[in-house]
C-alpha cells in the first residue's frame, strides 16, 4: 500500500515536485482497479478507465452540510437496521474501473452483499454536495448525474448551498428524473424512504454554522 502525503508548508519559488516519488505510481491512463484501490489517503480521489481524479477538499461548510444529512440518514435507518450509511472518503464502484466517491451514500440492508470493506458495488442512494466552484457545478450536476444513472443508483441527490436548493433525482429507465426540488420552507423526500424527510431551512443553517 503506497502512502500519499501532502507537503506541511508552501515550498520556496525555485522548488520543484518529487517527480522520483511520482514515478512510483502508474501513468494516468495505465492504472487499474488494483493500484486506485491501493491508495492510502484522506484525499478525495476517484477513478475511471486508467485515469484518477484527485478532487479538492472541501471547506467548513461543505463539511457541516454533510454531516446534517449523514446525521439524518442514520437516524431514521439505525432504528429499524434498514441499511447502512457511509460518508466521503469512500469509494462505490460504478462499473469495472470507474469508481466515485459520493459525499452521502447509502445501501439498504436487501443489498448487504453488496458492501464491501474496501468499496461498496453502486448503492441504492447517493447525496452529493455541490461547492461552488464551476469545476463541481459540472461534475456533481452532469457528469455524476450520468453516471450514477449508468450504475443503475435509484435515487440522486444534490445539495447546492449556493442557492439553498436540494434537487431529488430518481432513476426512470436509464436516466433521472426530477422527483422534487426543495428550497426555503419545504421539507425534501426521497422516493423509497418512507417516512424520511429533510427540513431544508435546517439543512442550511447548518451549513451557516
Amino acid at each position: 500500500m503506497v502512502s500519499v502525503v501532502k507537503s506541511k508548508s508552501p515550498p520556496p519559488p525555485d522548488a520543484q515536485p518529487a517527480w522520483d516519488i511520482a514515478r512510483l505510481f502508474p501513468y494516468q491512463g495505465h492504472w487499474d482497479e488494483a493500484d486506485y484501490l491501493s491508495l492510502d489517503t484522506n484525499q478525495l480521489v476517484e477513478f475511471t478507465d486508467g485515469f484518477i481524479e484527485v478532487l479538492a477538499m472541501p471547506d467548513m461548510r461543505h463539511q457541516l452540510c454533510v454531516g446534517y444529512l449523514f446525521d439524518a440518514l442514520k437516524a431514521f435507518i439505525s432504528p429499524e437496521k434498514l441499511g447502512r450509511v457511509l460518508f466521503a472518503p469512500f469509494s462505490i464502484r460504478l462499473r469495472p474501473n470507474k469508481f466515485r466517491q459520493p459525499d452521502v451514500m447509502l445501501m439498504l440492508a436487501a443489498h448487504a452483499d453488496r458492501m464491501g470493506n474496501s468499496y461498496w458495488d453502486g448503492a441504492d442512494l447517493v447525496i452529493e454536495v455541490v461547492s461552488p466552484d464551476r469545476a463541481s457545478q459540472e461534475r456533481d450536476r452532469e457528469k455524476k448525474r450520468a453516471d450514477y444513472a449508468e450504475a443503475g443508483i435509484p435515487v440522486y441527490w444534490i445539495i447546492d448551498p449556493q442557492i439553498s436548493r436540494v434537487i431529488v433525482l430518481k432513476l426512470e429507465g436509464s436516466g433521472y428524473t426530477i422527483y422534487g426540488e426543495f428550497g426555503r420552507g419545504q421539507h425534501a423526500s426521497s422516493p423509497f424512504l418512507q417516512g424520511f424527510s429533510i427540513d431544508v431551512d435546517a439543512l442550511f443553517a447548518a451549513a451557516n454554522g
